[in-house]
């Protein structure tokens, strides 16, 4: 073993998903490190993204003492995987750089990487060819070069075992939570609702980037073969630009929707969860995730939810969901039209996602993070000192 050094350890961590809007990965780094940080305090952690300010008033967790701040301009994915992030485990001597889903191509040192899925070799077909192409290189080159490998999902550990031919003891489960002070019950945020012309308390909601695999086309065939009066349809999310989704909007046309269907593409952080928390039920008819945090969410914020019986999805929603086959637009709305029409169902289904979400806290999972990070430092005979009172 080598020998231990003096000085405190040094975790890096790419952070520039925090300079995005909120999605999958950065809900969960924010999450995870919040937690993280009071649990490590022997260890620096340094975040490196492009609005580090940003993150500072926003976030008051990551204003700890052992939190380094370092600016990394934004930068094409190329670049931050090719130069970026070798550069900054050099020039500030990383004992460990943690990422999502890749490497660096060359890197300076062990990293550490979670992998929230590999939907891309499961489930290929939702994938253009030359991007599956790029993440199933780097999906197996993590897999065989990480120092520490994580998922999210029981369902992600296992595919990725599979896939890649490792064992799944290899793989973490760093599992999501839910920020409860965004996504709670309540009545408020009914004013935001209604500022977008919805009544709130009275419309199905889904949310979800605009491309194939979140089904949006499934859902919209489901919606129209429930009769009237229903509540609105509303979809909750951004075009992916990788994706002509175009057939999506002509779907609201060609089924004569254009009244009842309303398309939120520029939702801010303060709308989500008021978006949420005010639905009469939330609808996520995925055809293959990961994990699935909106689901989560919306449990989390007092709706009942209706997904998928595939992939995670079962897995996330537990006995609190309603789950369906994400093909069969029947079988769909069936399930929607038994919720709406029944309150005492949708009620107890609520109850049951209270208790369903508190299965899953942040804290649990930073507190495997943390571990594995003791255990390669101890590794690598960076032993950290005496850990301070939390």
């Amino acid at each position: 073993m080598p020998a231990p050094t003096s000085r405190r350890p040094r975790i890096g961590v790419d952070f520039h998903t925090f300079d995005g809007k909120f999605q999958g990965s950065r809900s969960h780094l924010l999450g995870l490190y919040r937690e993280a940080i009071g649990l490590a305090p022997d260890i620096d952690f340094h975040f490196l993204l492009a609005e580090p300010e940003r993150l500072l008033r926003e976030e008051p967790a990551f204003r700890a003492p052992n939190v380094r701040m370092v600016a990394m301009p934004h930068r094409p994915a190329l670049w931050r995987l090719g130069v970026q992030l070798a550069q900054m485990q050099r020039q500030l001597g990383l004992d460990l750089l943690h990422v999502q889903y890749r490497l660096p191509f060359v890197p300076m040192g062990p990293c550490a990487c979670t992998i929230h899925d590999i939907l891309f070799e499961t489930h290929p077909e939702h994938f253009p060819s030359r991007m599956r192409r790029f993440l199933s290189w780097t999906g197996r080159r993590a897999v065989q070069s990480a120092a520490l490998l994580y998922s999210v999902s029981e369902y992600s550990r296992g595919s990725i075992a599979q896939q890649y031919g490792v064992s799944p003891d290899r793989i973490e489960v760093t599992a999501n939570g839910v920020d409860a002070v965004r996504f709670r019950p309540g009545r408020d945020g009914a004013a935001l609702v209604s500022a977008l012309g919805l009544t709130p308390g009275d419309y199905v909601c889904t949310v979800g980037r605009i491309e194939p695999r979140k089904n949006h086309l499934g859902l919209l065939e489901a919606y129209a073969l429930m009769p009237q009066p229903r509540p609105p349809l509303v979809i909750i999310g951004q075009r992916d630009p990788d994706y002509d989704v175009q057939a999506i909007f002509d779907a609201v046309r060609r089924l004569g929707l254009d009244d009842d269907v309303r398309f939120l593409e520029q939702v801010t952080d303060t709308q989500l969860p008021a978006l949420l928390r005010h639905a009469k039920l939330f609808v996520y008819p995925s055809l293959a995730e990961g994990f699935g945090m909106p689901v989560l969410e919306a449990m989390a914020s007092g709706v009942a939810v209706v997904t998928s019986n595939t992939t995670s999805l079962p897995e996330v929603a537990g006995n609190a969901g309603l789950t369906v086959n994400p093909r069969d637009p029947h079988e769909l709305a069936a399930a929607m039209l038994c919720l709406l029409a029944d309150p005492a169902r949708r009620a107890a289904l609520v109850q049951r996602g209270f208790e369903q979400v508190a299965r899953y806290h942040w804290r649990a999972s930073a507190e495997v993070l943390v571990e594995s990070f003791r255990r390669q430092l101890r590794g690598q005979g960076q032993v950290a000192p005496a850990a301070l009172a939390v």
